[in-house]
């Protein structure tokens, strides 16, 4: 038997391992929800763990039931957040908070990973100025180590086997990675640059020659060193788990090469819902297991109050688009300094458990049911954004305007990467192809050759229809240029200023016209246009309509893109509902469901922080086109609904399982 003193005496590790055994912890491959606080340990904290006890940490594991928890360790200052060997850590840690969680966790059977800053490490600059990134001007870089510095080896990857000794860690979640990492001018850089090509000179600038080749190699660095780190705590902790914050995702939207054994990011700032259908739908192809991480609070720019924190209704309706898309939920959420939550967070948390807990058995590694894709273009970010890596900002915006219409459509919709298209194309009835500025030859001939072949294609943006053009029989004419564009057909007119391309329509169809004020009897330019090409056809829109929605979400801009889909595209489910009810059809265990998400409400400004209720939507009719159900399961719940299939309200989501 262990006694107590005897148990204190051990390192915790040792001590885990000799105590009676503890139930199973699930792989983070099975994970579904789970929770992250992290505090990111200062020089200047006094209280550091002081309130942490097994008590609050009990209370807190039984009542939201998390399959893991992610505590800080070390975030972007650099101090490490416990009593550490090798250092730094911070002086106002009072309590050993990892050792509390770790106790309590395993009792549990529930994961413990880390929160762990990375190429962000500021301390570390500080006590190795020769250790930081230098810009193009030699400046020291005063929050990035460089990625060809001696960091990783002789304090990163030791601080890291340290945790996962001393705590017997799950793994490690290991922020400021690929968004904080930037072009490297140390001269540890240039001169591995310069052997590596054998060029003389480095490109300090956009324009100048070989800048993309210099870009390109600071990225290979940035994966050399992500796969080391992986590598070598994987050679002494094979069961430790790694995800690198945002690889994988549309920040760095690559093929998943490196052995990170999960993908995640954090998701935030207005519009999170926005976000997380991009993110999560780009994730779901990635092939491997991933999670999104909601902030529970909100920040916002437009005030000063600091965290504004959201009611557990706001939350749920940012969990549903990542649910659907069949990725598992964390939330994130900073303790107080002395590590203290207040019961009333623990119960926000366990509600929201019970809601995403309630949806598991019919979302959870579900699989997509190809209706509409929607290309998202590596190729463009990395010629034309001159960054490492994302956040891109309003480069990404008409992919976001594109998904956003095409779901305000409630029409079923994917992502597709560029480096998946190929394996993708056919599967997809209809494809859109937003107004990226050089998705490369690639991308273009394979959407050519899926045009050929019977799909619908739908193509905007001036490039992109320049390059169209000659296969569809109409010719640009002149330079695209900033014009005003109002296109008529619904209720109002679309709005639709920004970049046009002119065009000589020649053989094809005009489905559309835009002018250049309200007056819609006089100068008109064709807008849209549509062509038969071999099997399929391919609608040619030389303008700016993703951006334009994405910038305004104006009906105008939306019942648009409906005109153009709906005689082109018919769905596996038609649904007649309100244009704030998202549709995603997804498959899992062989059964189709039809997953309907309320977005009614949702955060989109500042001044808008928090909401605590979200109205009830609704009819919602569903008339299905091929094989008809006997009936359909609405779950959560199991009530049965006969034809004609109507659900007379939705609160925040349900799936339909549809019976044959």
């Amino acid at each position: 038997m262990i006694t107590r003193r005897a148990f204190s005496s051990l390192p915790l590790s040792a001590a885990l391992a000799a105590a009676p055994a503890n139930p199973p912890r699930l792989r983070r491959a099975d994970s579904f929800f789970g929770l992250h606080f992290d505090l990111h340990p200062t020089g200047n904290d006094t209280v550091l763990g002081r309130d942490v006890t097994e008590a609050m940490v009990e209370k807190l594991v039984t009542a939201v039931k998390p399959d893991y928890l992610q505590y800080d360790s070390k975030g972007h200052a650099g101090w490490l957040g416990w009593p550490s060997k090798i250092g730094p850590s911070s002086p106002g840690i009072v309590n050993d908070s990892l050792a509390v969680y770790r106790k309590v966790t395993a009792r549990h059977g529930v994961a413990l990973y880390i929160h762990f800053s990375g190429v962000w490490d500021t301390q570390a600059i500080t006590r190795h100025p020769e250790w930081a990134r230098l810009d193009a001007k030699g400046k020291p870089d005063g929050r990035n180590t460089s990625t060809f510095s001696p960091y990783a080896d002789e304090l990163m990857i030791p601080q890291l086997r340290e945790a996962a000794t001393l705590y017997g860690l799950d793994g490690a979640w290991v922020d400021g990675e690929c968004w904080s990492v930037q072009p490297d001018f140390s001269p540890a850089a240039i001169a591995a640059y310069k052997q590596a090509t054998g060029r003389a000179d480095v490109p300090r600038s956009p324009g100048e020659p070989h800048w993309l080749d210099f870009l390109e190699f600071n990225r290979q660095r940035f994966r050399d060193y992500v796969k080391h780190y992986v590598d070598a705590l994987h050679q002494s902790h094979p069961k430790f788990q790694i995800a690198s914050n945002w690889l994988y995702s549309t920040m760095v939207p690559e093929r998943p090469s490196l052995p990170v054994d999960f993908i995640s990011g954090d998701y935030l700032g207005n519009s999170a819902i926005s976000r997380a259908r991009v993110e999560a739908r780009f994730l779901a192809q990635s092939g491997r297991p991933w999670d999104l991480m909601v902030w529970g609070f909100h920040q916002a720019d437009s005030n000063s109050a600091g965290h504004i924190h959201k009611p557990a209704t706001q939350l749920m309706q940012e969990a549903t688009t990542v649910l659907t898309q069949g990725g598992g939920f964390q939330i994130y959420y900073q303790p107080s300094r002395s590590g203290h939550f207040e019961d009333s967070r623990i119960q926000v948390m366990a509600k929201v458990g019970r809601f995403c807990r309630d949806r598991q058995p019919v979302c959870h590694k579900s699989e997509a049911v190809p209706q509409i894709g929607v290309v998202f273009s590596r190729e463009s970010l990395y010629h034309t954004s001159n960054r490492l890596f994302g956040g891109w900002g309003r480069a990404v915006d008409q992919v976001c305007g594109w998904l956003d219409a095409v779901l305000d459509n409630r029409y079923s919709a994917d992502i597709l990467p560029d480096w998946k298209l190929d394996a993708l194309a056919a599967s997809y009835p209809l494809i859109v192809l937003p107004e990226w500025a050089a998705p490369g030859d690639a991308v273009l001939n394979t959407l050519a050759r899926y045009a050929q072949s019977g799909g619908v294609l739908i193509v905007a943006g001036a490039g992109n229809c320049r390059w169209f053009a000659p296969k569809l029989g109409f010719t640009a004419t002149g330079d695209a240029i900033d014009q005003p564009a109002f296109i008529g057909g619904g209720e109002a007119q679309a709005n639709a200023r920004g970049i046009w391309q002119d065009v000589d329509p020649g053989k094809s169809q005009v489905l559309a016209t835009r002018h250049p004020d309200r007056d819609s009897t006089r100068a008109g330019k064709p807008a849209i246009l549509a062509a038969r090409f071999g099997k399929g056809q391919v609608v040619a829109i030389p303008g700016p309509l993703g951006l334009v929605y994405a910038a305004t979400h104006a009906p105008a801009v939306r019942d648009l893109v409906r005109r153009l889909i709906q005689p082109r595209f018919k769905p596996v489910v038609e649904i007649e509902a309100p244009p704030v009810i998202e549709v995603a059809l997804r498959r899992k265990s062989g059964v189709l469901h039809v997953h309907l998400s309320n977005l009614s409400q949702l955060q989109t400004a500042g001044d808008f922080a928090a909401l605590d209720s979200v109205p009830e939507a609704g009819p919602i009719r569903l008339n299905f086109n091929g094989r008809q159900p006997s009936a359909l399961r609405l779950e959560p719940g199991g009530r049965i609904i006969k034809p004609p299939f109507v659900l007379d309200r939705l609160h925040l989501h349900a799936a339909l399982a549809v019976v044959y």
